[in-house]
């Protein structure tokens, strides 16, 4: 045990010993229930395996394995005299339990559930505006966040494509009529090639938000085919049918790409918008994007100083500036009833609607750009008319709908909520953040998927309290970006009546009880001045729920702060009735209380989806605000399913 010294009021120095971390009461307790004379043996620990961890069918040679392992760790073959039977002490047995091979979620299940599904069955892990490295209002653009996107295991890659300000024929991503500087679109389709299935073997969906005329559609067509082999992209008429009319498995789609966007409009459909002849690149910006619209090309072309959009000042919420503001339940989220289904976020990405329901872009493709549209394979795009039209189910085709975070917010508000669960059944639907989100912050998602929305797209680069659910929900089957969505939401019929509606008060379907014991790991992640000059730090968890509004919680729940200790023993327990728990979260924050500052440091956080939780006593990996797996810092928790 070391020590550690803080000085106070310049000239005096305090002087507090390092603790160490020690298996508490009740695993001390567990240890002597399962163990004889101090040793836990091969029998014992398969029976603990059994009754306490709930595995599922352990064999003795698995706890074999787990012995010999700690040996190797420890150094304990000392302890095993020839005439001793081999097993693990209360040392050992808790470096077990605070192991990676004890996490909350089994490891070596990998993808375990079904893939031969369509595409629309399942939750595709999504990036909006894949390209920005910061806010959405004067970041730069680069393909290094796509890179760190695909790594990390999204499927679902975003690109705004635009003429390019510098040479003639050139395409560019960035994000129109503001001060980004753009990235050539060569470089993010290499990008993509390269790191596409790195972490997944999944298909990749990239969605074009594309403002360019017939001429340069065609040249993205030709780039990317240039840089993706044939086989590697489902185009168009590769199963010969020009539009899907049932969307493939991603078992089937195994190392695709899926290009995704609204196809140029037919010749037939262009003679009828003659008098509307365009070929320029016109879109509808938000009003405090519009002043910067006339330098676009300009400020496109030149290297300036990038900000990184400002954080919260100091006047504003601690807890939002360093945690980002709490997810909002869609019970919280005020009913709009005057207005139009359009909603006037000025951020439609399919293009925005005149009043005779012919979009701009139709009226700028009067040229056919035949390779573009043969390259694209998953159809986007709004029918004339408002939600009703919207989400009208066709027994021919399957599309993709795009709709931002305040049109399904007034949808579901709207009673449109079991529309959407019909046409997210068969269709995918896309939800993005509204357009007033220029610092790159997110959105609750369990509205978008209680409702079906598979690609509920966010701004990866933010921080805060909804990207953690985002990472957590697919944290599930295995990390390869694609959940299959609950039975109930697919169905036509069934225990949820005619549709699921999740604002709908159902029976508790199952208890979620959780106890934490301890934490561990701060001390060799951080300097012993990062949270508290003076002092070590008072650690504190809350713990709570996101899921359908009957099963979400606030995270009032919260331990005690435990004082100056840099291995918190907290013991506490929690119990959560959930009456939906294929969508519950399980969200865990620690907190450092700063008295003096009147602000709580942050201390790791993590969200782990109940459905696919291990039952018993597990390791729980803490990670930063970015969504990164902490090297050391892990709490010791509990949990049972009743």
């Amino acid at each position: 045990m070391g020590k550690q010294s803080y000085r106070v009021c310049f000239c005096f120095r305090r002087w507090f010993h390092v603790g160490v971390s020690e298996p508490p009461e009740a695993i001390e307790s567990l240890f002597n229930q399962y163990s004889e004379n101090g040793i836990m043996t091969v029998d014992h620990l398969h029976r603990f395996l059994v009754e306490v961890q709930k595995e599922r069918n352990p064999k003795k040679e698995d706890a074999q394995a787990i012995i010999d392992s700690m040996d190797v760790q420890l150094n304990l073959k000392h302890l095993h005299s020839s005439d001793q039977r081999k097993g693990l002490n209360l040392e050992a047995f808790f470096k077990y339990l605070l192991s990676e091979k004890n996490s909350p979620l089994c490891p070596s299940r990998g993808v375990h559930q079904d893939m031969k599904a369509p595409l629309s069955h399942y939750f595709i892990y999504t990036g909006h505006n894949s390209y920005l490295t910061g806010n959405q209002l004067n970041s730069k653009c680069s393909a290094g966040p796509i890179k760190d996107a695909l790594r990390r295991g999204l499927r679902g890659i975003e690109l705004d494509l635009w003429p390019s300000s510098k040479k003639k024929d050139g395409v560019e991503v960035c994000h129109g009529g503001t001060l980004t500087a753009p990235v050539d679109l060569t470089t993010c389709l290499e990008t993509i090639k390269k790191y596409a299935f790195d972490a997944s073997e999944y298909p990749v969906v990239i969605t074009f938000e594309d403002h360019l005329p017939p001429n340069l559609q065609d040249k993205v067509a030709e780039l990317v085919t240039g840089i993706f082999d044939k086989k590697d992209l489902l185009t168009a008429d590769s199963d010969g049918s020009e539009c899907l009319t049932e969307f493939p498995s991603p078992e089937s789609l195994k190392g695709k790409i899926i290009i995704s966007t609204k196809p140029p409009e037919d010749k037939a459909k262009d003679k009828e918008n003659e008098l509307h002849k365009s070929t320029s690149c016109h879109v509808n910006f938000p009003p405090f994007m519009k002043m910067f619209n006339h330098t676009r090309k300009k400020v496109c072309g030149q290297k300036a100083k990038h900000q990184e959009y400002p954080r919260p000042s100091a006047s504003s919420s601690a807890d939002e500036a360093e945690w980002g503001e709490e997810v909002p339940n869609l019970k919280g989220i005020v009913k709009t009833t005057n207005g139009s289904t359009n909603d006037k976020d000025y951020s439609d990405e399919e293009g925005s609607t005149n009043a005779d329901g012919d979009s701009e872009k139709t009226q700028q493709n009067v040229v056919e750009a035949p390779k573009y549209r043969h390259l694209i394979s998953m159809h986007a795009g709004k029918p004339k008319g408002g939600l009703k039209e919207w989400l009208k189910v066709e027994v021919d085709r399957v599309r993709r709908l795009s709709l931002s975070e305040l049109q399904l917010e007034r949808a579901v508000t709207k009673k449109y909520g079991q529309d959407i669960v019909r046409f997210t059944q068969s269709n995918v639907l896309r939800v993005y953040p509204k357009g007033l989100r220029i610092d790159s912050s997110n959105y609750n998602p369990l509205i978008a998927w209680s409702h079906g929305a598979q690609m509920v797209a966010f701004n990866m680069q933010g921080y805060g309290r909804p990207l953690w659910l985002m990472h957590g929900m697919f944290r599930a089957n295995g990390g390869c970006g694609y959940v299959k969505k609950p039975e109930f939401l697919l169905e036509k019929t069934g225990l949820y009546r005619d549709l699921f509606d999740p604002e709908v008060n159902l029976p508790v379907k199952t208890t979620l009880k959780v106890t934490l014991y301890s934490g561990e790991g701060w001390d060799k992640e951080f300097h012993h001045t990062y949270f508290d000059a003076c002092s070590p730090p008072d650690f504190y968890a809350k713990v709570g729920i996101a899921g359908v509004p009957g099963d979400t919680s606030s995270m009032t729940d919260q331990t005690e702060p435990i004082k100056d200790s840099w291995v918190p023993a907290w013991n506490k327990e929690f119990e959560f009735q959930l009456t939906v728990p294929e969508l519950a979260l399980l969200r865990i924050e620690i907190h450092e209380r700063d008295d003096i500052l009147q602000k709580d440091d942050f201390g790791g956080q993590t969200c782990l989806p109940v459905s696919e939780l291990r039952q018993g006593i597990r390791a729980v990996p803490l990670h930063d605000r970015k969504g990164n797996e902490y090297k050391n810092v892990k709490l010791l928790m509990s949990f049972e399913l009743i």
